[in-house]
């Protein structure tokens, strides 16, 4: 067993560096398909960014396709945690609070990640239909919530799939205009009081639209752990 263990020690070392370089290419394929579209991006441009040359980059990746079609499943995997809807029993101002709390946070830590999905989704590119029928079948879900919400009078009578677009698209905006929000509000990305600040009021017109009393202080605060949506 002694014999083995400086072979095992170099196979850890190698699974790490192998992990270290995917992540690298990853996180530069969303910063240029960010920018530039599927369309436009080139491996080398990713390559570059990743600081491999291009024939190291195809190493590892299959193609420029086959590596946008992996984070737009990323992505999605990701909204999946982040995005989901808590118990229901807990009724919809803690889980709406912590939903658009979620959804903000994303907005502020990942906009290119955020950018690359709401620009593939108004594509309906082929990358995208891999994970459309999860995503509906999801999104119906939470419709369901809420519509049994206002049944049982915990909320006004509003339109569910309507009042989930409306969360996303003023959420969203904070992925997709954060130059404008810096312009215009400084300082106000960059501070934690700041994005406080911003989730405490995206969170009150949100509930001023379900007819909901917006969360007190000590309800909107906090960190809440990721769920299926």
């Amino acid at each position: 067993m002694a014999s083995d263990a400086p072979g095992e020690a170099r196979q850890r070392g190698r699974s790490r560096n192998y992990a270290q370089v995917i992540e690298r290419i990853h996180e530069s394929a969303i910063e240029v398909f960010a920018s530039e579209g599927l369309v436009g991006a080139t491996t080398q441009a990713i390559a570059d960014r990743a600081g491999l040359s291009k024939a190291q980059l195809h190493y590892y990746i299959e193609s420029k396709e086959a590596l946008y079609r992996q984070v737009i499943q990323d992505v999605f995997d990701d909204w999946v945690a982040v995005f989901g809807y808590q118990d229901e029993a807990q009724g919809p101002r803690k889980v709406l609070s912590d939903y658009i709390r979620r959804k903000m946070q994303f907005s502020f830590d990942q906009p290119l990640r955020s950018r690359i999905f709401a620009a593939e989704m108004m594509r309906t590119g082929a990358a995208i239909l891999t994970v459309l029928d999860s995503y509906g079948r999801r999104t119906w879900q939470a419709d369901s919530v809420i519509r049994n919400w206002i049944q049982q009078g915990l909320m006004a009578p509003i339109d569910p799939l309507l009042f989930l677009l409306h969360i996303w698209a003023i959420t969203q905006f904070y992925a997709d205009q954060s130059e404008q929000v810096r312009l215009l509000i400084p300082g106000e990305l960059e501070s934690a009081e700041g994005r406080e600040r911003l989730i405490r009021e995206v969170t009150a017109q949100i509930f001023r639209m379900a007819g909901l009393e917006p969360p007190r202080d000590e309800e909107s605060a906090g960190d809440p752990e990721p769920a299926g949506r």
